[in-house]
This record gives C-alpha cells, sequence and structure tokens, in this order.
C-alpha cells in the first residue's frame, strides 16, 4: 500500500508569518509556527532551545543586542520542499547596539550581513527542528569579536596559538 507524504504548509504564506514574526519583533507569533516541542538549533546558541518559550526568549536576545534586526529571502530566494522536509535560504541584517547575551559581549556598533539556510523538519504544517547554518565566523569578524583573515590582528592571534600550543606540548611531555 503507498503512503503519501505529510502535508506542508503552504510555504509562502508561511515564510511570510516567519519573517514577519522576527521582523515586527512579535515572539508569540512564533508559537503557532512550531510544535509545543520544538528543537531549535542554531551556532548563535551555546545548546539548543526546546519548545516555543525557549525560541521566543532566543528571538528577544536577538533584538536586545540588534534592535533593528531584519531577515529577508536576499537576492536570490530559494525554498525546497519534500516530505516533512524544508530548506529555505535567508538573508540577516542588523546592528549590534546591545549586549549579545549569551556570553555577554558588549555592544560593537558594528552592522551584521549575513546569508544562511534553515533545515526545517515539520510536523502538522509547524516547525519541529530547526537547525540554521551561516558563517558564525563571518558573523563574528562583522561585529569585530574575531580578527580579519589576513590582519596583523590575525597573525598575532596565530602566534599566540602557538606559543600556548608549545607550552602544552612541553607540559605533557614531561
Amino acid at each position: 500500500m503507498a503512503t503519501t507524504a505529510p502535508a506542508l504548509p503552504d510555504l509562502d504564506a508561511f515564510c511570510a508569518r516567519y519573517l514577519a514574526a522576527w521582523n515586527d519583533h512579535a515572539a508569540a507569533a512564533m508559537a503557532d509556527l512550531v510544535t509545543d516541542d520544538v528543537v531549535w538549533e542554531d551556532p548563535a546558541l551555546p545548546a539548543p532551545a526546546h519548545g516555543p518559550a525557549a525560541v521566543q526568549q532566543f528571538m528577544r536576545d536577538a533584538w536586545v543586542a540588534f534592535p533593528d534586526l531584519r531577515f529577508d529571502e536576499g537576492e536570490r530566494p530559494h525554498r525546497t520542499a519534500g516530505g516533512d522536509q524544508v530548506a529555505w535560504r535567508w538573508r540577516m541584517r542588523g546592528t549590534n547596539t546591545g549586549p549579545i547575551d549569551p556570553p555577554g559581549f558588549a555592544p560593537t556598533g558594528r552592522t551584521i550581513d549575513i546569508e544562511g539556510v534553515d533545515l526545517w523538519e515539520m510536523r502538522d504544517g509547524r516547525i519541529a527542528l530547526y537547525r540554521a547554518y551561516y558563517d558564525f565566523n563571518a558573523l563574528a569578524v562583522q561585529l569585530g569579536l574575531a580578527p580579519a583573515p589576513g590582519s596583523r590582528m590575525e597573525k598575532g592571534v596565530v602566534a599566540l596559538q602557538r606559543l600556548g600550543a608549545r607550552v602544552a606540548a612541553r607540559r605533557h611531555a614531561r
């Protein structure tokens, strides 16, 4: 007997609601887009968020750090859906005028412009498993939290790492 794939929501409408939740600073609206047992994985989180309340707190923390945070689908929108799986390309922009907590970085006043991809596992028309993929190092460089590739600061960090590795190797050899 053939089985049918689970029904996915109208992705145009769903993504519009998702973007509105972020861009309108409407954390409560996210509860209708995720399951009660959603698992939310994002490189900015120290551990996955579990449940709508944790996702909403993540959103509020992001808006404190980036009050003008905006998402869109970028210049080359892409959505792919099959079965209960969705891949969605996005672009995130904002200015860091508030603390980034966790981990507790002070505001840098710098702007970010990052593209990424979300992979969603859907259940009953809502996100049950959320995984964000983006270049977290590029984000850190844009914020001034990591040295730019090829910069003097990067060369200094490399020199310190090598020194630390030599010291650790000597200690280990004893």
